[in-house]
């Protein structure tokens, strides 16, 4: 095989991987609304939306690539702070609301410990 078809695996492989992690994060969408009293199909739908929005913003990111590129490593920037804010704001406090605070934040620490890692030594 050519250096494209490995390209098209990587990218096909890729985008599965995308695929699959949509489905728990459209459920942390629908569960929270479900046990809030909406409906199970308005929830459903809830969670659909939320994911329904990645595959149309990766086309638009085809299409614009070249524009793009220049100012990516801003974007993922914001997107990175964005996370860590979610997770010092509203996690974090939340973790520790419960019974198990010591345990969540060794986990919680270990996590970050192993992506720290898996990012010195991938990169």
């Amino acid at each position: 095989m050519g250096d494209g078809a490995v390209t098209l695996a990587g990218a096909l492989a890729l985008s599965i991987g995308i695929a699959i992690q949509n489905f728990p994060e459209g459920a942390v969408v629908s569960l929270p609304l479900r046990a809030a009293g909406f409906r199970r199909k308005k929830s459903f739908i809830g969670g659909v939306l939320s994911g329904a929005v990645e595959p149309v913003a990766a086309v638009l990111t085809i299409f614009l690539s070249e524009q793009i590129t220049p100012v990516l490593p801003f974007l993922l920037s914001f997107a990175a702070g964005a996370m860590i804010y979610v997770v010092v704001a509203e996690l974090i406090p939340e973790l520790h609301e419960h019974e198990y605070s010591d345990l969540g934040t060794l986990f919680f620490s270990l996590g970050f410990v192993v992506m720290m890692i898996l990012d010195v030594a991938l990169s």
